[in-house]
């Protein structure tokens, strides 16, 4: 069992930036791929960027390429998600999601994350 704890959401102005926090529970945070979700109100939840279990392989939506950077630190059992150059577009409810196995590629789809975060918000002002 995994338990992810999101953190670093909150209000920002367009042009701004974010860093997002994922803190995983457990001793095999290592094994794990890793990926961002968002949903915004009224919209299905979507990737952002996934990143493998050993961090070789990341994927990132074409809506967020060049402004958002996926990392993972498996000392720490953390994923950061960081964002910039923010616009109101990006605002939504961001979870962390993790899945066991050790994949070569990073998963985009939902139904390959067995673990899910409670969500951060994330709100951008024109």
């Amino acid at each position: 069992q995994v338990q992810l704890v999101e953190s670093g959401g909150g209000l920002v102005q367009a042009g701004g930036s974010l860093r997002l926090s994922c803190a995983a529970s457990g001793r095999t945070f290592s094994s794990y791929g890793m990926g961002w979700f968002r949903q915004a109100p009224g919209k299905e939840r979507i990737v952002v960027a996934a990143i493998n279990w050993i961090g070789l392989s990341t994927f990132y939506a074409d809506s967020v390429k060049g402004r958002f950077t996926i990392s993972r630190d498996n000392r720490k059992n953390t994923v950061y998600l960081q964002m910039s150059s923010l616009k109101p577009e990006d605002t939504a409810i961001y979870y962390c999601a993790a899945h066991g196995g050790r994949s070569n590629l990073a998963q985009v789809t939902m139904a390959s994350y067995d673990y899910w975060g409670q969500g951060t918000q994330v709100t951008v002002s024109s």
